[in-house]
């Protein structure tokens, strides 16, 4: 959305002008919500397409924008069917950016950045969040550690860590914008990743709970924890 006023005309880009006439069957005249991170949403209306073209006219605003607060998912790529998963679920709980992960016991390198950032599209477009997040181009643990503001925690999730003998003196409800969540690959990070994360005074080794989670779950489960104390900062700051 080029310009941001009642009666500004705007054009759409190719892969939404199939979508909207070949998918939706949607016509000139129809009326049509979209959305910008920066702008907000609109109620608009079709004024032209055909195939791969068209532009809409802009009738009203219906959202101003609400930029989210920063956070980061930092994940061990996961089998393609479980990758897509975090990328929706990950998305539809605030996610901004989305940092896959080549660990030791990483059972796939392989990703399609242009497919997932259409997933976490249209995971936005379904829970009706204005902005798309940005997935990044997979790196290993120890380049993400080296490069990691050390001003933001990094909460990684880390299997038995009473076990470890660790006793975290953080929870997710000390979480803050900016900060991120690390899950690892099925079967867990290995020692010396978890040696290497601890060695760290910017992480948080957190626990999901006395059971091993599948890593999807434990997506699921960590970033609703951290959402649900991103919420209670920004209250107290209110």
């Amino acid at each position: 959305m080029p310009v941001a006023a009642p009666g500004a005309s705007c054009p759409l880009p190719p892969a939404q002008a199939r979508y909207l006439g070949t998918v939706l069957r949607k016509q000139a005249g129809d009326s049509v919500r979209i959305f910008n991170g920066s702008m907000g949403e609109w109620l608009a209306t079709l004024n032209h397409i055909r195939k791969d073209k068209g532009s809409l006219l802009l009738a009203e605003r219906l959202r101003a924008p609400l930029p989210p607060p920063a956070l980061v998912l930092a994940f061990a790529l996961l089998k393609r069917d479980a990758t897509d998963l975090v990328l929706r679920m990950g998305t539809e709980l605030g996610v901004t950016n989305f940092q896959p992960l080549i660990t030791e016991r990483t059972n796939t390198h392989r990703v399609n950045l242009d497919r997932l950032t259409a997933i976490a599209t249209e995971a936005a477009e379904q829970c009706e969040r204005m902005d798309i997040p940005h997935v990044a181009e997979p790196c290993q643990l120890t380049t993400l550690l080296g490069s990691w503001p050390e001003n933001h925690r990094l909460f990684a999730a880390i299997e038995r860590t009473q076990d470890r003998g660790l006793a975290p003196n953080v929870t997710f409800r000390d979480a803050r914008a900016g900060d991120g969540l690390l899950i690892g690959p099925e079967g867990g990070l290995s020692d010396a990743e978890c040696q290497a994360l601890l060695a760290r005074p910017f992480v948080a080794p957190v626990s999901l709970g006395p059971l091993v989670l599948r890593a999807d779950t434990a997506v699921a489960s960590g970033l609703a924890l951290m959402s649900d104390g991103l919420r209670s900062t920004q209250d107290q700051s209110q």
